[in-house]
């Protein structure tokens, strides 16, 4: 998975606890795909700065994920219900009662799993 994958992912969930000041400069770089010269020049800081403050709010975001795990908890529930969904499909599935029967229990084993992560 990719870096600007997961920083998105841990803004999502926790940018929320970032200042205002910090939440510009991390979404410029990380949603805008600015670099961190433009974003220096529009904020008036320097490069450095930049840097150390985009360096600070990934470690801030990373260790609320470790406390919290929410991002590690939407991914398995995201798995989950992929798998759920696949299970699902009618157009993959034979008309044997036995295949139905397997997709049903299948999906209800899956569905206990995922109402824990909610």
């Amino acid at each position: 998975m990719s870096d600007i994958y997961e920083s998105a992912l841990l803004f999502d969930f926790y940018g929320e606890l970032l200042t205002e000041h910090q939440k510009k400069i991390y979404a410029d770089r990380v949603y805008n795909d600015m670099s961190m010269s433009e974003i220096a020049e529009e904020n008036g800081i320097s490069r450095q700065a930049v840097h150390d403050l985009i360096k600070r709010c990934n470690d801030t975001l990373q260790e609320y994920e470790n406390k919290l795990h929410l991002v590690e908890r939407f991914k398995e529930a995201k798995k989950i219900s992929e798998s759920i969904s696949r299970l699902s499909d009618t157009q993959n599935s034979g008309n044997e009662a036995q295949d139905i029967y397997y997709r049903i229990a299948r999906i209800n084993e899956l569905a206990n799993k995922l109402i824990p992560l909610l």
